[in-house]
């Protein structure tokens, strides 16, 4: 899960393996991979930057293990 701003200044935390795709209009978009949308208060590069920490925490663990 990835800590995030809604546009009030809400927080809350999205799953990141549900994310489809991320956009700026100039305001960040999250399309999920139901087709949901979520509206954020984050930049792009800052939601890039949480989904990739995510992934190389949850993933990079099982990689690491595997290594020949």
């Amino acid at each position: 899960m990835i800590k995030l701003s809604r546009m009030n200044g809400d927080q809350f935390y999205l799953n990141a393996e549900l994310i489809e795709q991320v956009e700026s209009t100039p305001d960040t978009i999250i399309t999920l991979i139901s087709g949901k949308t979520v509206m954020v208060a984050n930049s792009l590069k800052n939601v890039l930057t949480r989904i990739l920490r995510y992934k190389q925490r949850v993933h990079g663990r099982y990689l690491k293990k595997r290594k020949p």
